[in-house]
């Protein structure tokens, strides 16, 4: 099993453990620091979506600083399995909600709005187009986008980057709202 550590908030130190998958990388700790510093370090009330939860780390990371909802999709039963675990070793935080399923269904049929969306899909795979028609009816007015490609990205449908950091081979990305 891999293993990666909660690095901020009530979980901070907790390790979560998932196994190998293709196409699932764990948001590296360097990186979700970051993350968290863009947007504040609490997330107390959001609603977050994450796409593709896989190792979890963006969603229970959430929860972690928070967060009073996260939706966590994974479409990979062995790695649904994994994220479960986890749940569990945090005592199953009521905030979190684990569903199986595929993230372009998941999103297209969403009645909730969410502060925060957290896409991180598998590389050249052509996710991003395919998800960017839904996003909006998916966020809040105010709400931000997280994004993990492989590629830098200037924007995203509606959406425009605001900040960006490369890590390695991954360029992260939080978009907001455009408004021109």
């Amino acid at each position: 099993m891999n293993s990666v550590r909660i690095v901020g908030g009530e979980f901070r130190r907790r390790v979560l453990r998932f196994p190998d998958s293709e196409g699932l990388r764990p948001t590296p700790d360097r990186v979700r620091e970051t993350l968290f510093n863009w947007l504040g370090q609490e997330l107390d009330g959001w609603h977050c979506l994450d796409l593709f939860a896989g190792s979890g780390a963006l969603g229970f990371e959430a929860a972690s600083r928070g967060a009073a909802r996260v939706l966590m999709i994974e479409n990979s039963p062995r790695v649904l399995a994994a994220l479960h675990e986890n749940h569990e070793l945090l005592h199953k935080p009521a905030a979190v909600e684990i569903r199986r399923g595929d993230a372009l269904q998941c999103l297209a049929s969403v009645h909730d709005t969410f502060d925060l969306i957290f896409l991180d899909p598998p590389y050249h795979k052509g996710w991003l187009p395919r998800l960017a028609p839904l996003l909006d009816k998916a966020l809040k007015a105010d709400g931000a986008l997280y994004v993990e490609a492989e590629h830098e990205i200037e924007s995203l449908a509606g959406w425009r980057t605001t900040r960006h950091g490369k890590a390695g081979g991954v360029h992260y990305h939080l978009l907001r709202r455009a408004t021109d």
